[in-house]
């Protein structure tokens, strides 16, 4: 699980006085999309925090907007609309890395903060705050290297079509069937981030694969779509890289238990929204902040199992939120 941020020092060596008052600021959240349990935590992560720092005095309010559907064209309009509300902020999970940099820039150039995360943005204005996903991508074929050294045949689970973060988790994983060429990946399909539209993808494609599917890597909430789908189609269960999503997690607990299957989970936190809340508010309190921030990604070992499903509500995924002091140590371990 991840380990915390700031030491008692780092703490008091960032106790400085604010420079500005961010009591009357107002931060919006543009989200992209809903549709998955990721999703739905990472917007209970912003209410929660925002809600307290907003009760707090810290700043006068922090609502969050979800577009009706993933299309970069309606978050423009609705980014364009959050500039004529006079917002001081705008914090973006970004349906594009590219088409919304046109509203963003105008964002900047009315004088607005933007910081991106997960789905980060292009425009060099923007703040952006994001984990190393291909790096993601290429850990698990890595771990199946370890467990499976003879290698074999991949099934690769992708997330949203045209998402930066699918492609490049994607593009990891690819990178490490290159590193470790002794796998192949010998069918694509795209599971949306959810369970049950993974669930569907699998079983449609399990019939053209091979027989001797030994592995399944993954991009988060998939994982336990995919094992419905081998299990209904009485294949052998591959090692199926989950995604912390609560269903992954209890299932792999179960198999565990079971036969003493064994596997690992790995996703970002949902609660990087958090993360980039405090940024925006540190940067509108007047401090210097760099342009990119890189966040460590959530894994999940077989000796941790237990305890990551513990701490893990029914139907959410394990998570992690930021406090002001996590984000001043996030930031000024980037500035050093």
């Amino acid at each position: 699980m991840m380990t915390r941020l700031m030491t008692a020092t780092a703490v008091l060596a960032l106790a400085t006085p604010a420079l500005a008052d961010t009591a009357e600021r107002r931060i919006a959240l543009s989200n992209n999309y809903a549709g998955n349990s990721w999703r739905q935590a990472m917007l209970e992560s912003w209410e929660k925090v925002t809600g307290q720092a907003v009760a707090d005095g810290v700043v006068a309010e922090a609502p969050a907007f979800t577009t009706a559907e993933n299309q970069a064209t309606e978050q423009a309009a609705q980014i364009q609309n959050m500039i004529l509300e006079g917002y001081d902020a705008i914090v973006v999970n970004a349906a594009s890395p590219t088409a919304l940099n046109g509203a963003v820039k105008e964002a900047c150039d009315a004088g607005i903060v933007v910081v991106s995360f997960d789905g980060i943005v292009t425009e060099p204005c923007a703040y952006r705050i994001a984990v190393d996903f291909q790096e993601m991508g290429r850990k698990q074929v890595e771990y199946l290297s370890g467990r499976l050294p003879e290698g074999g045949n991949l099934l690769e689970i992708r997330g949203l079509a045209g998402v930066f973060v699918d492609d490049e988790i994607s593009a990891g994983i690819h990178a490490g069937v290159e590193q470790f060429p002794q796998f192949s990946i010998a069918g694509s399909v795209h599971g949306d981030w959810a369970q049950d539209v993974a669930q569907r993808a699998v079983a449609g494609i399990l019939p053209s694969l091979p027989d001797d599917i030994v592995g399944v890597v993954t991009q988060g909430g998939d994982g336990y779509g995919a094992a419905q789908a081998f299990a209904a189609a009485g294949r052998e269960m591959p090692i199926i890289v989950m995604g912390n999503r609560q269903d992954e997690l209890l299932w792999w607990k179960e198999q565990r238990d079971a036969s003493g299957y064994e596997t690992m989970s790995v996703s970002i936190a949902p609660g990087v929204s958090t993360l980039a809340f405090w940024v925006a508010q540190q940067v509108l309190d007047g401090q210097t902040v760099p342009q990119d921030l890189i966040v460590p990604f959530l894994e999940i070992q077989q000796d941790g199992l237990d305890a990551a499903l513990e701490a893990t509500p029914e139907g959410g995924v394990a998570n992690v939120e930021y406090s002001l002091e996590d984000a001043q140590a996030v930031i000024a371990g980037a500035s050093n």
